[in-house]
């Protein structure tokens, strides 16, 4: 088994949340990027886009996410866009066991339509942005993709056993 678990996946897919809770199941520890990245600037994301842009933003993540992966026996929730790295990409494939959680752009608007700290969610049509994204990200999703989890309607602790027995 590869060191570390790196969670992939639109916004509003679980990777934090389901991370939590694999982290207990597993005794390892979580490590989330985009909080990372929150705690070393010491301001939101939604902030580092408005000085920065999403490419100033996309570099302090692939380096972030270098860092991370130096560890051993982590669980690591990515942010939404870092596969768009192909240097990520291939590191967290040489350094993890990638899971991609999926699921449906119309799921993921339900579950993240009223989050505000979301910057490439501020636009006219938020659900066919989601859309647009899913579109041009899932080819790399499922190209790191160890294993390939659905996280539709089921409880938490039902998407983690289908990650444990993915493992």
């Amino acid at each position: 088994m590869k060191k570390n678990i790196v969670l992939v996946g639109l916004m509003g897919a679980g990777k934090s949340t389901v991370g939590r809770h694999l982290a207990k199941y597993l005794k390892m520890e979580l490590h989330d990027s985009d909080s990372a990245i929150q705690a070393r600037t010491g301001v939101n994301i939604a902030t580092i886009f408005e000085i920065e842009g999403e490419q100033g933003f996309r570099v302090r993540e692939e380096q972030m996410i270098a860092e991370l992966s130096l560890q051993s026996n982590i669980i690591l929730a990515t942010g939404g866009g870092s596969v768009l790295s192909k240097k990520t990409r291939n590191l967290i494939q040489e350094t993890g066991h990638v899971i991609y959680l999926s699921t449906t752009a119309e799921q993921l608007y339900a579950r993240i339509r009223h989050d505000k700290s979301r910057p490439l969610m501020q636009t006219e049509n938020p659900l066919q942005t989601l859309r647009d994204l899913l579109k041009s990200r899932e080819p790399y999703y499922l190209e790191v993709a160890d294993s390939i989890i659905k996280t539709g309607r089921e409880k938490i602790h039902i998407v983690c056993k289908k990650i444990l027995k993915s493992l």
